[in-house]
């Protein structure tokens, strides 16, 4: 039985240097990489970070796809992956821990002013704001698995209020939850600044429009480290245009890398980073070499996905 790493990202991670990280767990496993897969008839489990569709057909007898990382939405997306093809996520807090920093660094950055500050420096200029107080300010945090979890903690911690959303109601200490549609709009509407962490699912997808932008306070930042294919980016630039939000923090979208000509690039009240909010993958490669090893026993896996849930 082998594993094959190939994970196409070689600017975020090489595939020899996950392979040799594994070896350190499993020094007897058939690790093996996409630039040398060998026999594609041994390969039993597949490591991806980028999947494309029919991917799996390429291995005869391939059980397993595991993700690196949480969204499997693309390899759900594939209208040919066959059902007896297992499909794994990672669950890591370093990850999540790492979203949360940076959620709270984008809202600190506007509480304290530092972007006008910086516009004011190329210009000789010296004026000061008050900095806005966290315990006036309101944050919503919509999708409250657990990177959204650690995301609402960091704001508590911080203190802010915080507002959760999420599709069934969670009671978490320091944050005010609400679930269903009405409660979304709830959520939104008392929101100085609203965090996205939710999953890409057949509800999800698209869900970022104008028909729901219409619902935040208009002073209020978005800020998506979640799936890229939940915002209508066209609505969203519209809706910032229209005043119905303040402005946006994209870690994420619908195509990446971005295209050199999309309008989110130059739009003034965007801001756009290449997919770094949860960068590390800490602990959790531990998870592939654990699955490797429940695979080759024939054993339950971890963070197994729910098809029909889409997470």
């Amino acid at each position: 039985m082998a594993l094959l790493i190939d994970i196409k990202h070689p600017e975020w991670m090489e595939d020899d240097d996950l392979r040799t990280e594994l070896l350190h767990y499993t020094p007897e496993a058939d690790i093996r990489t996409g630039d040398n897969p060998g026999n594609l008839d041994e390969i039993e489990m597949l490591t991806v970070s980028s999947y494309s569709p029919r991917e799996a057909l390429q291995y005869p007898n391939l059980k397993v796809i595991q993700k690196t990382g949480a969204g499997v939405n693309n390899i759900l997306a594939d209208p040919d992956l066959p059902e007896s093809i297992q499909v794994v996520r990672l669950r890591t807090d370093t990850s999540g821990t790492e979203m949360a920093e940076y959620a709270l660094a984008y809202v600190l950055q506007q509480q304290r002013h530092m972007r006008e500050y910086h516009q004011q420096q190329a210009r000789s200029e010296w004026i000061s704001y008050p900095p806005r107080r966290a315990g006036d300010t309101t944050v919503a945090v919509l999708g409250l698995g657990r990177i959204g979890l650690l995301v609402a903690e960091r704001f508590v911690q911080n203190g802010f209020k915080v507002v959760g959303w999420s599709r069934r109601l969670k009671d978490i200490p320091g944050v005010t939850c609400h679930a269903d549609v009405d409660g979304l709009y709830r959520a939104l509407e008392s929101a100085d600044y609203v965090v996205s962490v939710l999953p890409s699912t057949p509800q999800t997808l698209g869900m970022f429009r104008r028909r729901l932008f219409e619902h935040f306070n208009p002073h209020a930042y978005f800020i998506n480290v979640g799936r890229g294919d939940l915002v209508n980016e066209t609505e969203l630039i519209e809706s910032l245009d229209a005043g119905l939000l303040t402005g946006a923090v994209l870690d994420v979208m619908s195509v990446e890398p971005l295209p050199a000509d999309n309008p989110l690039w130059l739009h003034p009240k965007v801001q756009l980073t290449p997919h770094v909010s949860g960068y590390h993958l800490g602990d959790a490669i531990i998870d592939i070499a654990e699955n490797y090893r429940r695979l080759q026993n024939g054993e339950s896996l971890l963070n197994l996905v729910d098809r029909g849930q889409g997470y």
